[in-house]
């Protein structure tokens, strides 16, 4: 119905209700009393309107036999065979493993110049395979930290690389390969020896895994409780707060978690873990959930921390901001192998298209 005007019996009502009055049959607005042909009026004689599809089309100068994208939509849907999944995935891995190969010689080139200066890496992983059933997660991964470097570990879900930081502890045991931490393999260390080097070692969860029947404060004492069980009460009390001083929360020390936000939990999360002052530290997924100006905030305390404290450390992230603010050296990992190693900006310039992915 035209608008602002009454509607009168016997007068069609009009879809149009902008510029052109269908009343007045301007054909450059393609009326529906005058029946503009250029415009597809169903009204006044179109030919392509009031014939079957096919006619139309041969009237319009097209194959009416051919198949309209319609046609291509409609169709079953087959889902691919065991075999054909398979396949596609070793064609998969045989690319990566081409790509892997040279990230694999320099790596041992670069472990041996190492070995001549004397200097250990803090972590060293050659070798290092983890199959869960038919499915292996990690086909050989060969990586090193040096002290005092933070290593970001890229890749899409499901390339193994929550599984490469969970062998890192002993959490997961790798099938193949060496894991050596603080120049010990982890792999023939004791119980007791294995516990030492996870004092030695934070590892900062996806979710802050605070305790919430605990305030910040209690959260904080708990590790201090547990292995420092000589230190004098001020001493701990003084740490708690050069922790929370660290990370800007000391005046949420008697809150609960449950009246944090996410950030604030991620902070506090940082400050329980830092409060053993671990040599190396594990991030994963450290601004999962966060919005961008959180997850920046949680960046740049990674990177204070890392320079006060002069920790190494290994993070997971899919955060590219992340990434690039923090990461000193990247490795990518793609069917658990490692194809792909430098800084964030040599890797941005990259010529491959995987690889450019992550970064476009």
């Amino acid at each position: 119905m035209r608008e602002n005007q009454p509607y009168e019996p016997g007068e069609p009502e009009s879809p149009y209700t902008g510029e052109g009055n269908p009343g007045e049959g301007n054909p450059n607005e393609g009326n529906p009393r005058e029946g503009n042909p250029g415009e597809g009026n169903p009204g006044e004689g179109n030919p392509a309107e009031e014939c079957s599809s096919a006619e139309a089309r041969e009237i319009a100068g097209e194959n009416p036999e051919a198949p309209t994208g319609d046609d291509e939509d409609i169709g079953p849907v087959t889902e691919k065979s065991e075999a054909e999944l398979l396949a596609e995935r070793l064609e998969r891995q045989d690319v990566a493993d081409e790509q892997a190969e040279s990230i694999r010689r320099a790596e041992e080139e670069l472990q041996k110049e190492l070995a001549k200066q004397g200097a250990e890496p803090v972590v060293n992983i050659r070798g290092l395979r983890k199959a869960f059933g038919e499915h292996e997660v990690l086909r050989g991964v060969d990586l090193h930290v040096n002290k005092g470097e933070n290593l970001v570990i890229l890749g899409k879900s499901g390339t193994g690389k929550s599984v490469l930081i969970k062998c890192l502890v002993g959490l997961e045991w790798p099938d193949e390969g060496e894991i050596c931490v603080f120049g010990k393999d982890v792999s023939r260390l004791n119980y007791a020896e294995l516990n030492e080097s996870r004092l030695r070692t934070g590892f900062l969860f996806q979710n802050a895994a605070l305790y919430d029947s605990m305030t910040v404060r209690e959260n904080l004492l708990f590790p201090l409780r547990q292995h420092k069980k000589d230190m004098t009460r001020e001493k701990k009390q003084a740490l708690i707060m050069e922790m929370l001083d660290n990370v800007g929360l000391a005046e949420s020390m008697d809150q609960l978690p449950s009246r944090l936000s996410g950030g604030q939990s991620k902070r506090i999360g940082l400050a329980r873990t830092l409060i053993l002052r671990p040599e190396l530290m594990l991030y994963d997924e450290p601004t999962t959930g966060l919005d961008t100006g959180t997850g920046k905030e949680i960046s740049e305390l990674m990177i204070r921390m890392k320079k006060k404290y002069n920790i190494s450390s290994i993070t997971i992230t899919h955060d590219m901001p992340c990434a690039k603010m923090t990461a000193d050296r990247i490795i990518m990992l793609r069917e658990g192998v490692v194809v792909a190693e430098g800084t964030y900006e040599e890797l941005e310039r990259s010529e491959d298209e995987w690889i450019r992915s992550f970064f476009h």
